[in-house]
């Protein structure tokens, strides 16, 4: 079955300051972040894979870039967060299980060839990174059975980061998309997935890639860092 991945871009990355949309942020190897996704992505799971964007700022110059995948498009980006954009997206790619990753991860890609039995397997799991915990960043505990219980900035005693390629399972997917409903406009979408924890019984694992590397690019200081690696 043709694995079904989503990217999360319809945001405005003002934080970065630069005019385009942050994906299209060029990498010190030549490649945009984006273009280092779908690099990676297709070295993973081959060009079969389905790759779905989700746009809405400045979207016509994403499309323009990348004109082979499918695209959703989130014309209130300006009012929403992630948990709405990958909504649409999650009711783009029918009931099987889906592989998303925030727009402006620059990652190892070995990431997703150690996530491959997993999704194989069809289980949800979030990536982490247990080496450092930043106050900005989205934090985690687990439950004494090993899987995450809290998933939020604001969780109290988190174990690691969240880094932001996560999978959900085609038996967790309904779940999800229904709390992902329910949640503010302004919510993340690991607001939903705590309530799906919390509410509907879904197992979620921790994949720990604090071996390797995964920049999530919001501030100058981050894409530094990022091309230190690529």
């Amino acid at each position: 079955m043709t694995l079904q991945t989503v990217i999360l871009a319809a945001g405005m990355g003002s934080r970065l300051g630069r005019s385009l949309p942050k994906p299209l942020t060029e990498l010190s190897d030549g490649r945009s972040i984006m273009q280092q996704q779908h690099d990676n992505i297709r070295a993973a799971f081959g060009t079969d894979a389905n790759i779905t964007t989700v746009v809405g700022y400045r979207a016509e110059t994403i499309v323009e870039a990348f004109p082979k995948v499918s695209y959703v498009h989130n014309e209130r980006y300006d009012q929403t967060n992630t948990s709405k954009s990958l909504l649409r997206a999650l009711a783009a790619t029918g009931k099987s299980g889906v592989l998303w990753m925030n727009g402006d991860v620059v990652f190892d890609p070995r990431v997703l060839g150690r996530a491959i039995a997993l999704i194989e397997a069809d289980r949800s799991f979030v990536t982490v990174n247990t080496s450092k915990v930043s106050d900005e960043e989205v934090k985690y505990t687990v439950t004494a059975e090993g899987y995450i219980n809290e998933l939020s900035k604001v969780v109290v005693g988190g174990i690691g980061e969240a880094v932001g390629i996560n999978y959900i399972s085609s038996a967790d997917k309904k779940a999800f998309m229904r709390q992902l409903q329910r949640v503010d406009d302004q919510d993340y979408f690991e607001r939903g997935l705590e309530l799906a924890i919390a509410e509907d019984g879904v197992r979620i694992q921790p994949l720990d890639i604090s071996d390797l590397y995964a920049v999530e690019v919001d501030f100058a200081e981050d894409l530094e860092r990022a091309n230190l690696f690529v």
